[in-house]
């Protein structure tokens, strides 16, 4: 698998160290990454998901008015 390798403000990497429980910031970059990833596919699941059931629900006809 190819590296990539960036600068980060070290604060904020080891805030997220405390957060996470991690010893090394490379795991808590990656735990960060991951965690987004995830996230972002857990959305894509639940819109697919209320798209479907919108899709699901026939309308009901209105009644004519007049």
């Amino acid at each position: 698998m190819a590296k990539v390798s960036v600068s980060l403000d070290a604060e904020l990497v080891v805030e997220v160290m405390v957060l996470a429980g991690v010893g090394s910031p490379q795991d808590a970059v990656e735990l960060v990454v991951r965690d987004y990833i995830a996230r972002g596919h857990r959305t894509e699941a639940l819109v697919a998901e209320r798209e479907e059931s919108v899709r699901d629900v026939e309308p009901k006809p209105q009644a004519q008015q007049g």
